[in-house]
């Protein structure tokens, strides 16, 4: 349909979605299929006088010969034509031309109607299949208005049963990624009723579980939500996850670990410190993601103190060995902070639990020494990382040696230059 004017396509759109409208609410009220139909070829009528293309008059009478057959069918034909016409809008709503501009509101609120119709006609059908299919193919339509919506209107425990079976319904659809749509316009949804919780981590897990990133926007209504009933109910953070039994499902690190970003990102790092030491009251053992969701900001804002805590904590209680990335980042906080007496108390720390350290931390703690003048503390450093294998590059050296003898430490220079010297042979 390119070769159509910009409005033309539009006008063509538009008569095609206020035909089927027209169609699918008169299955829904009773009314009389011939004359809606009647109305509907009168519609194209007019699209046939504006487009005078042969191949898409054929089109029209397709589609008008569609309509008809398709009014006397069931309304999973009426679903199934619904996908079609968001398949058929995608392109055209795409087409720009910058010396036209065209805008209906009959056209988008005919198309957010009819589309949230088709999703209350699939999920009263229990076709969540066609849930999937249709939110992913409708992206474009729903800007303003969510598809299910609709479920406000009914109560608490009736909305949850619905959501349930939803999400259950979609648990064999595959790729699994099929309805991420779906889990995104459920999860707004249900984060901005008035009790989102714990049906919003129900929808969350899902969401993570089916490979999905939930859009960006999840990050703040979580935070705000949570926080919101932290303070209403005053309940510890196990009990919170643990309402999730309440509707059939259970706390995991995913959810966790997505909670915790998400106050992160809103700068409530202490709430986020107090998710982490409580979800493994709800089942849930914190792992590396879980301490990384926080330290990672944490090191960002130079708050070396919780930092400290938070890697003694992980390694000692969890018997967690911390990524080499993770030990250059905490350090590299420290060193902004001119913290060198607590970066190699980090670094014995973890040598004593015969954790892993590279090269780039032991050369990390080396410059912050020599850049605060601590030279017997750099060579004893320098020493440790000869003990490992690592010879520090040769700038470094020789501001170690010049240290230590400007220090008086000529014994400690003496060792160091004989290690250096066994290494290198």
């Amino acid at each position: 349909m390119c070769d159509l004017s910009f409005c033309e396509q539009k006008l063509f759109v538009l008569v095609m979605e206020i035909s089927l409208s027209s169609l699918f609410f008169a299955y829904h009220m009773n009314w009389d299929f011939d004359s809606v139909v009647l109305r509907a070829q009168s519609s194209f009528c007019f699209v046939y006088t504006v487009v005078v293309d042969e191949r898409y008059t054929t089109i029209i009478i397709a589609f008008q010969t569609s309509l008809v057959m398709y009014a006397k069918c069931s309304l999973e034909c009426l679903t199934s034509m619904a996908i079609a016409v968001a398949k058929l809008c995608k392109p055209l709503c795409s087409f720009s031309c910058p010396s036209i501009y065209f805008s209906s509101p009959i056209h988008s609120v005919s198309s957010q109607l009819l589309l949230q119709q088709s999703v209350k006609a699939a999920i009263e059908a229990k076709n969540y299949q066609q849930i999937a299919d249709l939110l992913s193919a409708s992206k474009e339509t729903c800007r303003t208005s969510n598809p299910f919506s609709f479920l406000s209107n009914f109560q608490q425990d009736h909305r949850t049963k619905i959501i349930d079976e939803v999400l259950q319904g979609f648990v064999p659809l595959r790729p699994r990624s099929r309805p991420q749509v779906a889990y995104a316009y459920l999860l707004s949804f249900t984060l901005q009723t008035a009790n989102p919780l714990p049906l919003s981590l129900a929808i969350l897990q899902r969401t993570l579980r089916s490979g999905c990133a939930p859009v960006p926007q999840t990050h703040l209504l979580l935070s705000t939500v949570w926080l919101h009933q932290r303070m209403q109910s005053d309940q510890a953070v196990s009990s919170m996850l643990l309402q999730m039994q309440t509707i059939g499902y259970r706390p995991d690190n995913g959810i966790c670990n997505y909670l915790i970003s998400s106050l992160c990102k809103v700068d409530q790092y202490e709430e986020g410190v107090q998710v982490l030491r409580g979800m493994g009251r709800a089942g849930c053992v914190p792992d590396l993601d879980s301490f990384g969701s926080v330290i990672g900001p944490l090191c960002d804002l130079r708050k070396t103190k919780y930092i400290e805590e938070l890697m003694r904590e992980m390694v000692s209680k969890f018997r967690l060995s911390p990524r080499k990335e993770m030990v250059v980042k905490v350090l590299k906080a420290m060193r902004a902070n001119k913290d060198a007496h607590k970066a190699v108390e980090l670094i014995n720390f973890l040598e004593e639990t015969n954790i892993h350290i590279g090269f780039e931390s032991y050369e990390l703690v080396v410059e912050m020494c020599l850049e605060s003048s601590l030279f017997v503390l750099a060579g004893k450093v320098v020493m440790q990382m000869t003990n490992r294998g690592f010879i520090p590059y040769i700038k470094v050296r020789h501001k170690v040696f010049e240290g230590l003898a400007d220090a008086g430490e000529l014994e400690l220079a003496h060792i160091l230059r004989k290690k250096f010297t066994e290494l290198t042979s």
